[in-house]
């Protein structure tokens, strides 16, 4: 037994939870939050800061730099220099903030689809045009096409890469020799790598990550890296991140568009979050992530046993689990209405991540066992309705 239960069923319904607002008979397993309440030593220094009573304007204090420092080196094997952090309130508005910056409008932006549909946002919310690279799906496994890539970061009107590191929602952890080879093409055609790394503590247990910036000297310098402990410790709601940015030049003007912003500033709570989560919750960190990926195989298993007209994509990082209904013959988007309105299963239509995820369901097992196993009985309910 662990020090922590994540057993404990939270009733989130009537608590303003995006996730929630569903009806009654509904399961949301869609957006990536989780179903635990935070680590006991985050709600502690939440407490401590609430009883003191007073939520004026915040400074950077030292104890957040080093928070993120002492992480990254010890659990990542990667040196960040206080100078490359600068404070943002989320990954994407930092994000948003520096396609802004960084590029005119009309311009590309390359991203490896499937991927995150806030990224597309991002970029044609600032008048740019997403620039697909899409990733090779062979075997019921995923990889980069650097030849493809390099075609896309060859276009002159491309500046600027994000890079999903590790990899939202089919939960690849991307190799460093694969980072590497990003890298050097970044380098060749004059592309800025945005690195978001907000998955990067999800990982499965025995498994780590590979920062972009700590692979190369010319991944160091070509890239700007969005950090967080906010998905990791499920304190979405703090509103706090950090911009690793190593190069002098580029720093400077990611620290201006996230002023320019106003997206620079912590609020009373985002610091003390921070501090507490990256100080204090590495062994709740560890029991989340055994009890997650105890989930993940489980919905392998049930899936190989009781659904095998879908597949379970495999998967080393995030508590997303991504699901292959190509065997279907109907796309993502259908199938996902018809099991919400059949089972009042919630889950996400892959197609929202781009063309490449036409066929596919995104599914959040970062919940109580109990509500696995409802979730996937419905999702096996909605399956069988489809192939009759």
């Amino acid at each position: 037994m662990g020090k922590y239960n994540f057993d404990v069923d939270i009733n989130r319904r009537g608590t303003d939870s995006l996730k929630w607002d569903v009806a009654a008979n509904e399961l949301p397993m869609w957006v990536a939050d989780m179903d635990f309440q935070a680590a006991p030593e985050i709600r502690a220094a939440i407490a401590k800061k609430l009883e003191h009573g007073v939520f004026g304007y915040s400074d950077i204090v030292d104890d957040w730099y080093k928070a993120y420092q002492n992480w990254w080196k010890t659990r990542h094997g990667f040196d960040i220099q206080k100078e490359w952090l600068v404070f943002s309130t989320g990954v994407i508005p930092s994000i948003s903030s520096i396609v802004r910056k960084l590029t005119t409008p009309n311009e590309k932006v390359i991203i490896q689809t499937p991927v995150y549909n806030i990224f597309f946002n991002s970029i044609i919310n600032n008048g740019c045009r997403p620039l697909e690279s899409p990733l090779k799906y062979e075997n019921g496994e995923y990889s980069m096409d650097l030849e493809d890539l390099e075609e896309k970061m060859s276009d002159p009107q491309a500046s600027l890469m994000i890079l999903c590191n590790p990899q939202n929602p089919a939960g690849n952890i991307w190799d460093r020799d694969t980072l590497e080879k990003v890298g050097q093409l970044a380098e060749k055609y004059g592309v800025t790598v945005v690195s978001d790394e907000i998955h990067c503590d999800i990982t499965a247990p025995g498994k780590d990550y590979v920062p972009f910036a700590s692979v190369s000297d010319t991944c160091k310098d070509i890239s700007i890296t969005c950090i967080a402990p906010t998905k990791a410790f499920n304190i979405a709601g703090m509103q706090t991140s950090a911009v690793v940015i190593p190069n002098k030049f580029i720093r400077h003007k990611v620290w201006r568009a996230l002023n320019t912003d106003e997206v620079a500033e912590p609020n009373a709570f985002a610091q003390v979050v921070t501090i507490a989560a990256f100080n204090e919750g590495g062994q709740w960190l560890d029991e989340m992530r055994e009890y997650v990926f105890a989930n993940r195989h489980r919905v392998e298993e049930f899936v190989e046993k009781e659904i095998p007209e879908i597949k379970v994509v495999k998967a080393e990082a995030t508590y997303l689990v991504w699901l292959d209904i190509s065997g279907l013959g109907k796309t993502s988007d259908e199938v996902a209405h018809f099991i919400r309105k059949e089972t009042g299963l919630y889950i996400t239509e892959g197609v929202e991540y781009g063309e490449a995820g036409r066929y596919f369901l995104r599914m959040n097992v970062a919940c109580t066992k109990a509500t696995l196993e409802d979730g996937l009985s419905r999702l096996r309910e909605g399956v069988n309705k489809i192939l009759r």
